[in-house]
């Protein structure tokens, strides 16, 4: 199928994936703002997408994007770097000259860093919470209480500076593959290409900056939701 076995096949299926991680990432910045706010409507949400059967199914469908995303770039870029040597950027240098991006050339180095911080996260969070869940353990807290593992994990400064790095990692690696997304399905001419790359500049920034602003206010210990939980009002 020219979907697995071509170049561009494969590019299309990183783009697919890609849309659907990003969707994914919207709707996880709308969650944890909601941990800004209120700790027991946070709750509330944790336990709604405990280990029901809809959100292990949803769960196992996004490790599935995300295992197909991460192995396609690896492939990609050992491709990009088998066909073009030590030369890679020479063709996109003569055509626009300095206008390479940063994170056009490091994509590489963004995924590892990336893949290393879901790593973390994965422990931090969906080990402690769902799979606890699922196998019958406890953490220190009771799995559906995702407030109180977001308490601990950004009262933490390792976490905190590790969380930063992977947020950053995450803006420069969206920030680029947006709109090379938009340009590999088609819907990127001339005309659309400069305005992609601004939508996705703007979106992905301030998607990013949801999540950070998420992490240093339980850093700093200055989200609303903390004076509630510590009266234990919300």
């Amino acid at each position: 199928m020219w979907l697995f076995n071509s170049s561009i096949g494969r590019k299309v299926v990183m783009s697919v994936t890609g849309i659907a991680l990003i969707l994914f990432l919207t709707f996880h910045c709308c969650m944890n703002i909601v941990a800004l706010f209120s700790g027991k409507a946070y709750n509330m949400i944790c336990e709604l997408l405990g280990a029901n059967w809809y959100a292990v199914l949803a769960t196992l469908g996004l490790a599935a994007l995300a295992a197909f995303h991460i192995v396609y770039a690896f492939i990609l870029t050992a491709q990009n770097r088998k066909a073009r040597g030590d030369n890679r950027y020479a063709i996109a240098t003569e055509v626009n000259p300095g206008k390479v991006e940063w994170a056009s050339k490091n994509m590489l180095v963004l995924g590892i860093i990336i893949l290393l911080g879901l790593l973390l996260h994965l422990f931090n969070f969906w080990y402690n919470m769902m799979f606890a869940e699922i196998v019958g353990f406890s953490a220190g807290h009771l799995p559906s209480d995702g407030f109180a593992f977001i308490i601990d994990t950004f009262g933490n400064p390792v976490y905190v500076v590790l969380y930063v790095i992977w947020i950053c990692a995450i803006w420069f690696h969206l920030t680029h593959g947006f709109w090379s997304a938009m340009q590999t399905l088609g819907v990127s001419g001339k005309v659309w290409f400069c305005r992609w790359k601004v939508i996705g500049f703007i979106y992905t920034t301030l998607l990013m900056l949801g999540f950070l602003v998420v992490v240093l206010a339980f850093a700093f210990k200055c989200a609303p939701s903390l004076y509630c939980y510590a009266g234990s009002c919300c």
